[in-house]
């Protein structure tokens, strides 16, 4: 069986540098290990936008010219819209049949994303928003998931559900392995982790100036008053992201700024410069790929067709085990 890697994202808004380092700098060096399939993943963005559905329209593309930016590759690795691979649906339907409601709720990201969402989401789809990334990965026979840590007790549910299917009518479903991946830490400039939802974000889209005028605002080091101040890099956010850009001057950045001798202010101007410099190239190439939208969804909808074609295969074969509807 091949080595199959599935993974996705949602396209709740446009992408910013923290998915850079967690997940798009990954893929492409996933690409060319695994068999990849990349998702934009737009049912589970209804689980909590499904009061914004124009705005999951317009990111879908957006989100898109990301994957292809940075490198994804069609001819390398399957690109498909989750909504256009209707069989994800069915096997969704499925599975929840079969999974407790408190293996959902004791998910820890449950309560999490209420908690950083501010409101209280009680749908459906919300709670069984594991069981659908479950099919999304079982629906290709999916063998690995890149996950960070915090997201291993999702994978472990979709573990027990394959085990649960597979006791109750043979042997159907691997278990998917995680790929654990290194993630660091991405503060927005309010100095909580940088998110959409906070509205604290550096977007890839975005001008230089932009990125500049954000950058302005990061909390730094509160001790280091004035320019001459020693400062404390280790508790600073603007030095969090010298080192997630792995900038070639850190080590002199971190000696100047203990003794007092790199202000807030000159340490500010060479992360913007840093951080337009390793994202101009991938903005030049965003602002070609956006010219042909016609290439866009050509794109999607092939890859789109490709995935269903095997998740077709998979869902007959659940059919037949079961003994419903192709399995009859």
């Amino acid at each position: 069986m091949e080595n199959i890697l599935v993974s996705g994202m949602r396209p709740t808004g446009k992408l910013h540098i923290g998915h850079i380092f967690g997940t798009l700098n990954n893929w492409v060096k996933y690409q060319n290990e695994y068999k990849c399939y990349f998702i934009i993943v737009d049912w589970h963005a209804l689980t909590t936008s499904y009061e914004k559905t124009q705005e999951i329209k317009d990111n879908i593309i957006e989100v898109l010219i990301d994957y292809l930016a940075f490198g994804i590759d069609p001819s390398k690795s399957v690109i498909y819209l989750q909504s256009l691979v209707e069989e994800v649906a069915v096997l969704h339907l499925i599975l929840s049949m079969i999974t407790p409601i408190s293996w959902l709720e004791r998910v820890p990201s449950f309560k999490d994303q209420i908690s950083q969402l501010g409101k209280e989401i009680a749908t459906y789809g919300f709670l069984g928003y594991p069981v659908l990334m479950t099919a999304d990965i079982l629906a290709f026979n999916g063998k690995v998931v890149p996950v960070g840590q915090d997201q291993i007790p999702h994978l472990e549910l979709a573990r027990e559900i394959v085990r649960r299917f597979n006791s109750l009518y043979g042997e159907t479903f691997v278990e998917p392995q995680p790929l654990l991946t290194e993630t660091p830490y991405i503060p927005g400039f309010d100095g909580r982790k940088m998110s959409k939802s906070y509205n604290n974000a550096i977007f890839i889209d975005e001008s230089e100036k932009e990125t500049e005028e954000k950058v302005r605002k990061y909390i730094t080091d509160p001790q280091k008053i004035y320019k001459n101040s020693p400062g404390r890099p280790e508790i600073c956010n603007v030095f969090t992201l010298h080192r997630a850009f792995r900038n070639e001057e850190l080590g002199d950045i971190e000696k100047d700024c203990r003794v007092g001798k790199l202000g807030c202010v000159e340490c500010k101007k060479k992360l913007a410069n840093l951080i337009n410099s390793t994202l101009r190239p991938i903005r030049e190439k965003r602002k070609e790929i956006s010219k042909d939208r016609k290439k866009l969804i050509e794109i999607i909808e092939e890859g789109s067709r490709k995935a269903q074609r095997e998740a077709r295969k998979k869902l007959d074969e659940v059919n037949y085990k079961i003994g419903i509807g192709r399995g009859v």
